[in-house]
């Protein structure tokens, strides 16, 4: 590969971290970028690549979040509280129970099974559906389209949602209904372009999160949900990578991870003193434009 390549790599890199935590759908992105600045990969990779190149940006919310995140602790930090409302009888139990109030933070425990039963919805409906939407989703007039019509969505619900006061503002204050909910949300992410991280936060504001805790929630629901896509794409491309197949899979999370610690920090910083109209406009403007070029320029 040339110089020219390698720089298409970063790029991707680039997209793919900002766009990942920006409500503006990364893969969307990822595919209208393809049309321009292709690389001379096999289309197989470069499908898989879309996809796992957002294990770099993944990565850079462990890190950000790794206190909120992270559910086990040393003995030496165990409080005397018991998370358990009675003393079980049986042998194991009890054993699971003492390891429990002695080595994890049942909150985040507690979260973890929220973010989990989250999930639950998207893999139902996105395994069976994951070939047929790739063959029949994946192109510049689908992305195009979600990309307007969620933008004038985020437009009314922040207008209707401008004079509501938030119901939940903690993670511990949002229950696993609300957290399941969201979760069905997530499904209209399937769609390119409709964007993982705005069908979420449009889910939680709708059902009364602050802002902050729906960018927050969303965050970490793509924790499992792209960690498993990954494994889904890389069980289906094969692992049988050439050196400079994993050289541009490696670069490209890489940049993505880096970017993302940036994307994330600015989104958070944002939110707390804007909306996500400025984003909705945005997606509206480039859907335009992509439709234009496609229909009439291409």
């Amino acid at each position: 590969m040339n110089l020219i390549e390698w720089l298409k790599v970063i790029l991707l890199g680039i997209v793919e971290g900002i766009t990942e935590w920006l409500p503006i759908s990364s893969t969307g992105h990822l595919i209208l970028v393809d049309e321009f600045v292709k690389l001379h990969q096999s289309e197989a990779f470069m499908e898989m690549f879309n996809v796992v190149i957002q294990l770099g940006a993944i990565l850079a919310v462990v890190v950000l979040y790794w206190e909120k995140l992270w559910p086990f602790h040393t003995k030496k930090k165990a409080s005397n509280a018991n998370w358990f409302k009675s003393e079980p009888k049986n042998k194991a139990t009890q054993i699971g129970q003492s390891f429990c109030n002695n080595y994890c933070f049942m909150d985040k425990i507690i979260l973890w099974f929220k973010i989990v039963l989250a999930c639950v919805p998207a893999m139902v409906v996105g395994l069976p559906l994951d070939d047929w939407m790739e063959e029949h989703f994946h192109n510049a007039t689908v992305v195009s389209l979600a990309l307007i019509v969620y933008g004038v969505i985020f437009i009314i619900i922040e207008n209707y949602n401008k004079k509501r006061k938030p119901r939940i503002d903690s993670l511990e204050a949002l229950t696993f209904k609300d957290a399941f909910l969201i979760g069905v949300f997530q499904v209209l992410s399937l769609i390119p372009g409709t964007s993982r991280s705005g069908s979420t936060i449009i889910g939680g504001i709708l059902l009364g999160t602050s802002r902050e805790l729906a960018a927050e929630f969303t965050f970490f629901l793509a924790i499992p949900v792209m960690f498993g896509a990954s494994l889904l794409k890389l069980l289906k491309f094969g692992l049988a990578f050439t050196g400079t197949e994993l050289a541009v899979l490696i670069i490209g999370m890489v940049v993505a991870f880096v970017i993302s610690i940036l994307a994330i920090k600015f989104l958070m910083g944002y939110i707390k003193k804007h909306d996500f109209k400025v984003f909705g406009w945005y997606r509206i403007v480039l859907g335009i434009i992509v439709l234009l070029y496609f229909g009439f320029i291409k």
